[in-house]
């Protein structure tokens, strides 16, 4: 009854029951931005058991980063009629025609994570990345000692991530003697590292990268270590996945990560959904307060 996308849909087992001879998929259908990162795992986790707990049928697609994939997988919600769509934009802007179309054939649709670019969609579910980036940018103050020249691994095409490095280049306007020197995009770990080397390359005096997420940190990480810049590169993250909690406790060079709930987004979102099946308002945008990871522990 629901099709394989990618290998991973994750439907409630009361789907079976309520779809059994319907004509249409009445429900949640997802379309997530990929499910090779743990904070997608994680996210797609909370909204699968969030539909079993309010017996709600959920269809999730994989988008792969792929915006067409995307848009196939939105297509075909509205072919099924379900009711919500729930999307984490690979692009936030090109996803704007798909969300118009899917709203004019009456279907409601919420973003989770990561918002659209000049869409009214009925609720945004996700960290208030620009409060995070204030406070990456207050941390890598702290961690420099207030000076020196930094650098930014972006992902440019993605809003939450816009938001983040606006919030952090804010932040860092209080501190008049920390200035931005380089800012390269780095989407893949390999990217990440390729920017991270050729920064430090071509700014040999750097004295901190903040990285969009985790990967890139951790990449800046590996690429600050292979020069042998620990003791003077201090990195930051953005997502808060294990493997950069543990780099956060082992790596001298990781002083930081800004960590962000998936297990919370994913589970406001299916239940915003359901409020918006059952006719209820619902708030238009619903931030989730991002924490700090440092090495002395984890502060909200």
């Amino acid at each position: 009854m629901f099709r394989n996308m990618l290998g991973r849909i994750l439907v409630s087992t009361a789907a079976f029951a309520l779809m059994a001879g319907a004509a249409s998929a009445e429900g949640i259908g997802a379309s997530l931005l990929t499910q090779q990162h743990p904070f997608y795992i994680s996210l797609a986790d909370a909204m699968t058991k969030a539909a079993e707990a309010q017996k709600v049928s959920l269809e999730v697609a994989i988008a792969n980063q792929d915006l067409s994939k995307q848009l196939a997988d939105i297509e075909d919600f509205i072919t099924k009629g379900v009711d919500v769509i729930v999307i984490s934009p690979v692009d936030s802007q090109g996803v704007r025609a798909a969300i118009t179309k899917a709203q004019k054939a009456g279907i409601q649709v919420i973003t989770v994570d990561i918002p659209a670019v000049g869409a009214d969609v009925t609720s945004f579910v996700g960290t208030d990345n620009f409060a995070g980036g204030e406070r990456a940018a207050e941390l890598m103050a702290k961690s420099i000692g207030g000076k020196g020249g930094v650098a930014i691994i972006d992902y440019p095409t993605v809003q939450s991530v816009v938001d983040r490095v606006e919030g952090f280049k804010k932040g860092l306007e209080q501190y008049p003697d920390i200035k931005i020197v380089a800012i390269q995009p780095g989407i893949t770990r390999p990217e990440a590292l390729a920017a991270a080397q050729n920064i430090l390359q071509a700014n040999p005096d750097i004295v901190g990268v903040f990285g969009f997420g985790d990967d890139a940190a951790l990449a800046a990480v590996a690429a600050v270590k292979a020069a042998k810049l620990d003791a003077q590169v201090k990195v930051i993250g953005f997502d808060g996945m294990e493997e950069a909690r543990n780099a956060v406790k082992n790596e001298p060079a990781m002083v930081g990560v800004i960590a962000q709930y998936p297990d919370e987004m994913g589970k406001v979102a299916v239940e915003t959904a359901v409020k918006v099946i059952k006719g209820e308002e619902v708030p238009a945008k619903q931030p989730i307060v991002p924490g700090v990871v440092t090495k002395e522990g984890e502060t909200k």
